[in-house]
């Protein structure tokens, strides 16, 4: 995928495209929907597909004080539209200027100078430019005047299959994948985003107590402050290293009240199952499959191992990890922090 990013100069694609538009947070099943019918578009006209998005959420510099937590950030975004097949990716600085341009001169800077627009594709309810003035209407007239189709497409549900016609059941938006997470949901997150939802970030040092203490190392990893992150608890999930390495592992997500409690922001600490190694400093990427329990506060050292024995156990059973070498190793060399 080609990717025109920052302040390049715009190429003016001379063959033109079929393009789409919008911030794509998560490339949810709704936004691979919306690319599917845009790369049928392109096509059919013999063109390539093109996603025109934004280096940050417009939100951040219209509505700072309400700006959404991230369900990807850039690079996760860019990786997953390739994933979807789209041809070439424009992502435009969104600052003051460009919340106060209009929808005619986004149309005729954006997608007719520099793309060489042939045929647009965007949701029906699409809204955008200076106060949320342009639309698919507004769009369908200037198409008529310059030259370029206009599609207007309902974005999908959840339904019961994957990504297709749009559904009644559950309305498919980054907002409603947020609200999941907030609620510890995870799996209607996955069902909307049409994979488990993952976070990434470095892995850094801890408090050294769940090896030493525990017999249960795990990887500290920082998450940034902008990502979303589901609420609380205990789950499930995957820990991918830098090589593709993908380790099942059980999650402590949020304020580790029996080992932590004067903590002032949450953790997420990843037990990857039979694993011994340095992550120290590594780039992780940490996905969400199941939610085990909430978190809680034990009274007792032994009553906090019991349960992350119980947690681990469940943990193998949710991703279907077969009993693997459980070595708790109290020398690993890693990033070990407490539960």
């Amino acid at each position: 995928m080609e990717v025109i990013a920052g302040g390049a100069p715009c190429p003016h694609l001379e063959a033109g495209v079929a393009a789409t538009i919008g911030f794509f947070d998560g490339v949810h099943r709704g936004h691979q929907g919306l690319i599917d019918s845009t790369r049928k578009v392109a096509a059919a006209l013999g063109s390539r597909t093109a996603v025109v998005t934004f280096d940050r959420h417009p939100a951040t510099v219209v509505r700072p004080e309400s700006a959404p937590l991230l369900l990807t950030d850039l690079d996760q975004r860019l990786e997953r539209l390739e994933d979807a097949g789209v041809d070439v990716t424009l992502v435009l600085p969104f600052d003051k200027a460009r919340a106060q341009e209009s929808a005619e001169d986004f149309v005729t800077e954006v997608l007719l100078r520099c793309l060489a627009a042939r045929a647009v594709v965007v949701g029906a309810d699409f809204h955008f430019g200076h106060r949320r003035r342009g639309n698919v209407a507004m769009l369908a007239t200037m198409g008529t005047e310059h030259g370029f189709e206009v599609h207007g497409i309902d974005l999908a549900g959840t339904g019961d299959a994957g990504a297709g016609p749009a559904s009644s059941s559950r309305p498919i938006s980054s907002t409603a994948i947020r609200r999941a997470l907030a609620a510890g949901d995870v799996a209607t997150a996955t069902a909307m985003l049409g994979r488990p939802h993952e976070v990434r970030g470095v892995v850094e040092r801890g408090d050294a107590r769940g090896g030493s203490e525990l017999g249960y190392p795990t990887a500290n990893v920082a998450v940034p402050a902008a990502i979303q992150l589901p609420t609380a608890g205990i789950y499930a999930g995957w820990y991918i290293r830098p090589d593709g390495q993908r380790h099942a592992a059980a999650i402590a997500l949020g304020w580790h009240p029996t080992l932590a409690p004067t903590i002032t922001a949450p953790r997420l600490e990843a037990h990857l199952l039979d694993f011994d190694g340095d992550l120290y400093g590594e780039e992780a990427r940490v996905s969400f499959v199941a939610r085990v329990r909430d978190e809680a506060r034990f009274d007792s050292i032994g009553a906090l191992m019991a349960r992350i024995d119980a947690d681990v156990a469940a943990t193998r059973r949710l991703l279907g990890v077969g009993q693997g070498d459980q070595k708790k190793s109290r020398t690993v060399r890693s990033t070990w922090s407490s539960w």
